[in-house]
């Protein structure tokens, strides 16, 4: 079969299309036959072994997969040969067959096609134990999310409103301001027009800001914590900008307000049953037309290295999915 793999830690140039073995399930696994991988802007640190763990190599990107069963593992049950399934892998999505634990295997729902599920795992993961896990977010409270147009800022968008929250969408560009309320923020900021800490006070006045979506850090960290308002609470997703910000804290002393962690891959391990209902919601949420989970483009497996571009440098509104069978 084909694999888009990498041997060394030299970043997007280091991958290569290669010819490798078929994967054969072990007991408790089952065979996917991928058609579907989401990418997400993690893979491109990984590559650059920049991220909080390092793959053995060689390895391919691709955290998150959607395909087709192919065969059964030794022990398993509860699938069927043909049947459709999605799956968080944490990494090697981007090959024709995979060989994954069948407890990470979750059905995909008629009605929703392969591109969306592959793509739900981990930006919409993410959101939905952010604001329903970590911030108990309640409906009319304000959300604020940085990096509003991307992958991960689309879903927290998408999500948060479902939930019942006023959402401000922050990104670097009118265009991206202007997407990500077709996808349901109430209302914008263009950081690069206008003062973010001022906006957002603006907006929020005179309560200030409930919650906080922070997938950038870098310079918009602190401006925004300025922004919070009593008991708010500051979500830490990741830091796309690639700073990682030092918070002042006296800030969070005076506003009363939490700085909390929203580490996924580890919820997903710690509590995998509660990572079960969330993702279950989100794909039953797709199947009844809630949720609009918005695809930059797809690509072949060949033109892995092109869609990751897109997304190191910045160029992706929404999912960049890669479909191996073509």
């Amino acid at each position: 079969m084909r694999a888009v793999q990498f041997n060394e830690f030299a970043g997007i140039d280091a991958l290569r299309l290669e010819t490798v073995a078929d994967p054969v399930p072990a007991a408790g696994e089952v065979l996917v036959k991928v058609t579907a991988v989401g990418l997400n802007f993690f893979d491109t640190l990984v590559l650059r072994d920049k991220y909080q763990f390092t793959p053995r190599l060689p390895s391919s990107p691709g955290g998150e997969i959607a395909g087709v069963v192919e065969a059964l593992g030794d022990g398993v049950t509860g699938f069927g040969i043909g049947e459709r399934v999605m799956a968080y892998v944490g990494g090697n999505g981007c090959r024709e067959r995979l060989a994954i634990k069948a407890s990470s295997a979750i059905p995909i729902p008629d009605g929703v096609g392969d591109d969306v599920a592959a793509g739900v795992s981990i930006t919409y993961g993410t959101a939905m134990h952010g604001f329903k896990d970590r911030a108990k977010l309640r409906p009319g409270e304000t959300v604020a999310v940085l990096g509003a147009a991307g992958g991960a800022g689309l879903a927290a968008v998408e999500i948060a409103k479902l939930m019942g929250a006023r959402v401000i969408a922050v990104a670097s560009s009118a265009g991206k301001v202007a997407l990500a309320k077709q996808h349901g923020a109430d209302e914008g900021i263009d950081y690069t027009q206008d003062d973010l800490k001022t906006a957002l006070k603006a907006r929020t006045a005179p309560r200030g800001l409930d919650v906080l979506y922070d997938c950038v850090g870098g310079d918009s960290a602190e401006p925004s914590l300025r922004a919070l308002g009593w008991k708010g609470r500051y979500l830490v997703i990741g830091f796309a900008s690639g700073d990682i910000p030092r918070i002042p804290l006296n800030l969070v002393l005076l506003k009363g307000c939490d700085v909390l962690g929203v580490f996924w891959t580890a919820f997903v391990d710690r509590e995998p049953e509660a990572h079960r209902a969330n993702t279950l919601q989100v794909l039953n949420w797709c199947r009844d037309g809630k949720l609009a989970p918005h695809i930059h483009g797809t690509f072949p497996l060949a033109e892995t290295a092109q869609a990751l571009r897109l997304i190191q440098e910045r160029k992706a509104n929404g999912k960049v999915i890669v479909r191996p069978q073509e």
